[in-house]
């Protein structure tokens, strides 16, 4: 059945232009905000304890326009499976891809993060369209064998190596030869609240992965946040800021709290292009949550001589 979609149904869509695929979704937006309310408690309930100041009128906005820009990425996400290379060019631009540049030519391997904000899909398909680096994605495969298959070719056929989260030191030990940006959203809810790191992140106390912090300082990666700017409704502007050359030259917590605060701040200024169909708060506070970062701070300091 899955095989039959795709070929029949998905495939052809997203040959159509993005002006027409996003007739298909002006129309899903008008029954997902009347008939068929998409995630409603899950947004809803995001929405009011990451903006507890705002009114119900406010609030109620930020989700409206967040099921706008949510259809507007359904209709990229098809076209992402067919989009040229010149298509990728004139849809995305980076602002300063000086600090890029800068890294490759000190002989620095890269961790690009950010979060599930504006279209990240478009960044995993042109991520080595746009730099030097050999571009690298770690994620988890989906359910469906033959959607993690195909999904996988059609964002690798730019460039992009999308590997397993738990087997990617195999693919980096096999292209040691190259420089590489591994690109990492940090967004996720962690599996565990006893390992991962816990912060304000929009008015709550919330469990942040550490993978990012523990792979720099492992791999001694530089680790560059990206902003995804929308510029126009299929165009987006990429703003890079260095966080960090030499990872071992910062404390416990220090990137994670850096990258995190970053995508904070752009979610706050445009809420509605922010994930918050997402489950984002699964994780309950550890009961002694002090002496749990106390035993991580002494661990990682004892692990990277800090």
């Amino acid at each position: 059945m899955a095989k039959i979609g795709y070929y029949l149904f998905v495939i052809p869509l997203s040959y159509l232009p993005l002006p027409i695929l996003y007739l298909f979704t002006d129309f899903f937006f008008l029954l997902i905000i009347t008939i068929i309310p998409y995630r409603k408690k899950v947004i809803e309930g995001n929405i009011e304890r990451s903006f507890p100041e705002k009114s119900a009128k406010e609030r109620r906005r930020i989700k409206i326009k967040f099921y706008r820009h949510f259809t507007d990425l359904l209709a990229e996400g098809v076209k992402s499976l067919t989009i040229s290379e010149n298509g990728m060019h004139r849809r995305i631009k980076v602002s300063n891809p000086e600090i890029m540049d800068e890294l490759y030519n000190k002989g620095r391997n890269v961790i690009l993060v950010s979060g599930h904000y504006n279209n990240w899909e478009w960044i995993v398909n042109g991520q080595d369209l746009l730099f030097k680096h050999k571009a690298i994605g770690i994620g988890m495969p989906l359910s469906s064998k033959f959607w993690d298959k195909k999904i996988n070719e059609r964002r690798s056929r730019f460039g992009m190596t999308v590997v397993h989260a738990k087997n990617y030191k195999k693919e980096l030990d096999r292209r040691k030869d190259e420089l590489k940006a591994i690109l990492v959203l940090s967004d996720q809810s962690p599996g565990d609240s006893l390992k991962s790191y816990w912060m304000d992140f929009l008015n709550q106390k919330t469990a942040v992965l550490f993978g990012t912090e523990l792979m720099a300082n492992t791999l001694d990666y530089s680790v560059v946040f990206f902003a995804l700017k929308k510029v126009k409704r299929g165009t987006y502007r990429m703003d890079l800021k260095l966080i960090a050359e030499k990872p071992n030259d910062f404390k416990w917590g220090e990137i994670t709290e850096a990258h995190t605060k970053l995508l904070e701040k752009e979610i706050i200024s445009t809420p509605q292009y922010w994930l918050w169909s997402h489950k984002r708060w699964k994780r309950e506070l550890p009961h002694d949550i002090e002496k749990l970062k106390q035993e991580q701070r002494e661990k990682f300091n004892s692990k990277f001589n800090k």
